[in-house]
């Protein structure tokens, strides 16, 4: 098998669909800049405006909530720091689930940041979002709720709709990172409870570097980037016209790809066959509700670090969880939330699906992971 011949680990970027890439070609063929007013110009704006609509539309929002940004990443530290400061929170509210670009740029508001629990399954634990709410209306200070949508490690899907039961009515405001529900989840930003939400690119087979910020209308003035009045004034910087174009494309056709590659069935499989391998294995947040993409498991007593060695050497990429940690394997805080022991951590893995995923890539899997495991059990044997 040559190297990097099987692909599972979506979550952290999608393959680039043909749309996408021919989109960015076409768009870097161009000259100009989006802002200018002459005809060059008006050619790379016409590709914004209908990567705009396309972004817009599968996110369930209007064409003038949508600002393009170079990351999810930039799009959640202007939520959160911009939002601080053009919205006056006293203070920040987030989920111990989080990835690490909600909790880093919480911590860069240099407010007071409070952390509600996950359960055992890696569901938010919204009571304790309720009474952070509480104490902050007994002295009248004004919150911000940032909280993702969909667990990138474990799929698991968040209560989202209770959340915005509490904090819709209220004075505080609500974030949601939706950067791995985006084409997966039906999402409605214009008609729900959010204030602000992010999503990306890369995540549904558009380009890496650009991703966007949903903004409602009373939340218009959050910034982070000054400049020259891009993005109506939202984000400065002349816009990555072609990454854009490749977003919108990525946009337009990445669900009907998603769902017609049908990735449930594709990882209940895998989760048969793992049992069937190791009776033992664990499945994190089996009983809660979790996106049909993701699967985060652990074989007992094979570490995460030997057993992806293994697969990647026999051409098989799968992930220990987020890819925000500069390529390390190490614990995870996700899973230490909900309360996973850490030897048993040390094993978890994660496999993600795409729209370019097949039974293929499983029987690839589980081929190489049956070396991997056969090998280590003979290691152990020896060594005893």
């Amino acid at each position: 098998m040559s190297a990097g011949t099987t692909y599972l680990d979506h979550n952290a970027s999608a393959p680039l669909l043909p749309e996408a890439r021919e989109a960015v070609l076409k768009a870097l063929e161009l000259t100009g800049n989006p802002s200018s007013v002459h005809a060059h110009g008006r050619a790379l704006r016409s590709l914004v405006d209908e990567a705009r609509t396309r972004v817009a539309k599968l996110a369930g929002a209007t064409r003038e909530q949508v600002v393009f940004t170079g990351s999810a990443t930039e799009a959640i530290t202007q939520a959160i720091v911009g939002g601080a400061k053009a919205l006056g929170f006293e203070g920040v509210v987030i989920s111990a689930g989080e990835h690490a670009a909600v909790s880093k740029a919480a911590e860069a508001t240099g407010l007071p940041v409070t952390i509600a629990g996950l359960d055992e399954n890696g569901v938010i634990r919204v009571e304790e979002i309720a009474a952070a709410m509480a104490r902050a209306d007994a002295f009248g200070a004004k919150l911000l709720v940032a909280v993702h949508l969909v667990n990138n490690e474990t799929g698991v899907i968040q209560p989202i709709d209770r959340i915005e039961v509490l904090v819709g009515t209220s004075p505080h405001f609500l974030f949601v990172d939706a950067v791995q529900a985006l084409g997966k989840l039906e999402l409605d930003f214009a008609g729900r409870a959010p204030d602000m939400m992010a999503v990306s690119a890369h995540k549904i087979g558009g380009p890496q570097g650009v991703g966007a910020l949903l903004l409602k209308g009373h939340a218009d003035q959050v910034r982070l980037i000054p400049g020259g009045g891009q993005e109506t004034g939202r984000r400065g910087g002349t816009e990555a016209a072609a990454l854009i174009a490749g977003f919108g494309a990525a946009a337009q056709v990445f669900p009907a790809r998603y769902f017609e590659a049908n990735p449930g069935e594709i990882l209940e499989t895998a989760v048969q066959r793992l049992r069937s391998l190791a009776p033992a294995t664990v499945v994190f947040g089996e009983t809660a509700e979790r996106i049909g993409n993701t699967l985060d498991f652990a074989i007992p007593g094979l570490k995460n670090s030997v057993a992806m060695m293994g697969l990647d050497l026999r051409g098989i990429s799968v992930s220990s969880g987020s890819a925000c940690s500069s390529g390390k394997v190490g614990p995870s805080h996700v899973l230490r939330a909900m309360g996973v022991p850490a030897e048993l951590g040390e094993c978890a893995m994660r496999l993600s699906v795409g729209w370019n995923s097949t039974m293929a890539d499983i029987d690839a899997f589980i081929e190489g992971l049956t070396e991997v495991l056969n090998r280590h059990r003979e290691r152990r044997a020896t060594a005893a």
